[in-house]
Parts: structure tokens; sequence; C-alpha cells
């Protein structure tokens, strides 16, 4: 059996059904293209319903065991172009035209647990509040951490299922948690994190419990949920690579609303509840950075500073955001927009025009190379 998994037309949720196969697949190429009602997912009209789905990445299924498998998936219109609700295609173009400079994430998932009603935090008080925060993250006892055989459930599954999962804490506020995956290189983190959401609902539905991606779940003084992302290049990991990240950082700041309107599925109105410069945020008005400054836009941690080299962490995407719409963003700014900007400075100032044209050409390779791929 085939799980197929494929995000909706919300941007967030994700659906998936089973499909029957003949045999084991050896690769994602031994799968075949199946569809889908896109009426009911919000992402078509009944007089023209089918939306296609292409597997992409696949995965052993931790709940079936034995041959069966979980099949992460793109959607297609029926003519084969990418459906509009289809981040993927993109961000997978562009990881390719990078992938000289090999980019790796780490994503930080946090998520809060919620009774089957979806309206109350798990185990909160029926009428009331918890205790205020403090003791709960990274907290043991019954009275500080709720949910943690969710949590140890999700992460064998994880393991299981073969997602870098690379490690998992209570949060500050009671019944929320934080998961990390990574690292790992280019469209391949936003491949693993989709599947990492979908396992951790599927095994919170044992347990009579719903898991929420919303960034502030619970208004007032209560922490929001985040999904914060690690990022470095080959240059950043090497000497030197702090000035690299420097400049990044530089590059990020002229981007900060372009990067807000990427950063959670509705274009930044979700981020706008959480990122207030309270709760270890940064204001969403403005970027900044800073060693180890989780009030920071953008955090450098202090071992980078002092090794000269290694990641930074941008603390803006909210937990629901997209991945591949996050790491498509972060390599246009960080990578793509930088190599044409010194292309056009080179054209101008240095270069004859048979250099320009050779940059010119340099520069297209690995669009070329993706279109070959095609």
């Amino acid at each position: 059996m085939a799980y197929y998994i494929w995000i909706d037309g919300s941007g967030e949720n994700l659906r998936g059904k089973t499909k029957t196969l003949p045999r084991k697949p050896n690769s994602v190429k031994d799968l075949p293209e199946w569809n889908f009602d896109g009426s009911s997912t919000n992402q078509s009209t009944g007089e023209n319903s089918d939306v296609l789905l292409k597997p992409v990445a696949l995965y052993r299924d931790p709940f079936r065991g034995g041959d069966n498998i979980l099949v992460m998936c793109e959607t297609l219109c029926p003519d084969g172009t990418p459906h509009p609700t289809n981040k993927r295609h993109s961000c997978k173009e562009k990881m390719e035209r990078v992938h000289a400079h090999r980019p790796w994430f780490g994503i930080e998932q946090e998520y809060t647990m919620f009774a089957s009603n979806g309206v109350q935090p798990y185990c909160w008080p029926t009428n009331g509040y918890p205790g205020p925060q403090g003791p709960y993250y990274c907290g043991v006892g019954a009275d500080k951490v709720y949910g943690r055989k969710i949590v140890e459930a999700h992460y064998r599954a994880c393991l299981y299922a073969g997602i870098k999962i690379a490690g998992s804490n209570a949060e500050v506020m009671p019944s929320q948690w934080e998961y990390q995956v990574g690292p790992c290189e280019g469209i391949e983190m936003g491949d693993m994190l989709w599947v990492s959401r979908w396992i951790l609902c599927r095994v919170a539905e044992e347990f009579d419990v719903v898991i929420s991606f919303d960034p502030k779940p619970i208004s007032g003084d209560w922490n929001g949920a985040g999904c914060h992302t690690n990022i470095s290049t080959e240059a950043m990991r090497h000497s030197g690579g702090l000035a690299v990240i420097k400049e990044a950082m530089a590059n990020f700041e002229k981007k900060h609303i372009e990067h807000i309107q990427a950063y959670d599925p509705n274009g930044g109105e979700d981020n706008r509840r959480r990122l207030t410069g309270a709760h270890e945020t940064a204001s969403i008005h403005e970027f900044s950075y800073g060693v180890a400054d989780r009030g920071a836009s953008v955090r450098i941690p202090r071992h980078v500073q002092h090794d000269g080299c290694g990641y930074f962490e941008d603390r803006r995407p909210s937990s629901n955001a997209d991945p591949y719409t996050v790491t498509d963003r972060i390599v246009q700014t960080m990578l793509l927009d930088n190599m044409a900007l010194k292309l056009k400075d080179n054209s101008k100032e240095t270069q004859t025009p048979d250099q320009i044209e050779l940059a010119k050409m340099a520069l297209a390779l690995d669009e070329v190379e993706v279109d070959l791929k095609k």
C-alpha cells in the first residue's frame, strides 16, 4: 500500500489517500501518477475537478510497516503544468540553480496540542488557565509537561520513516512542543518537514488529540509558535563564513517585507498576531539581527561568532509556514538576487562586451540544466 500525501488549497493542511501497488517500488520513479477531486480540497471547480498527483518523495510507512510507503506528491493541472497551489515546483527549480552553493536547512517546528474539540489546549483546566509560563520549557513532571506520549511516538515514527528528525523539546507554553528536522539540503527540507507534519497529526489521531500549527493559538501572555529556519551555504560553513552571513543580513534587510509575506500562508497576516516584539519575537515591522538574540528577526549563534563561520537562524517564519515557500524565498534573496546584482555591476564597471556575454551565459547555465532535466 502507498499513501499519497498532498497539500490542499489552504496551503497549510494535508490530505491523503491509499493506493494499492502490484509490487514494491525501488524509487519514486516507479510510482504512478494519480488524481483526486480538487473541488473538495479548494483546488478546482466541480465542472473540472480532477487534479493530478505526481509522486516526488517516498518514505517507509511507520503505521502499516512492511513494504508499505508514504508518498509526498506535487499537484498538477490536467495539462501537466504545476497547479497554482503547487509551491514545490518553483522551489525545486531554484534549488537546482543554486546547488553548487549547497544550501543546508534545519527547521524547528513548533506546534500546540488541543483537545479533540480543537478549542481547549490539551490538559489545560476546563475553566481557567494553567500557571504562568516559566516551568514548562524542557520541563519534566505531570504538572509541567502534557502530551509526552505523542511526542515520543512521533519521534520514533519519523526515525522509522527516514525523516531526518534531529531532536525535540517541550516549549514555553504548556501543551506546546517543538521538534527539529535537518540538516537537509535543497528541496529535501520541504519534503521532509511536510511529511513529518503528516506523521505528527496521524500519531495524534490515536490519542484523540488535535495538532494546531497556528502561530498564536492562545492570545494574551503566552508564547506563539514559529518555524525557525536555520540556514547555511558552503561558503558560510568555512573560514570567513561570518562575513558571508553578514552580507546575507544586508540582503535580508532589503527584502524584509517580501519575506514576511512569504513566511505564512496568508501573506503575513497570521504572523501579525505573533511577531509583536514580545514573547521572544522581533517586531513584524522592522528587520534586525544579533548574536544570541532571540528577540531579533535573525539570530546568529554565539559559537558562530566565536568560530567565524557556521549558520544563522531566521526566526520570522510562522509555525504554519510552507517550507517550500520559505526556503524558496531565502535562496532567492541570499543567492539568486545577489548573483544577478553582481552580474549587473560587473557589466557596468569592469567587463568588455565579450566578457559580459560570457558572464550572462554562465549565469544561465543552471537554468539550462533545469530545462534539460524537464
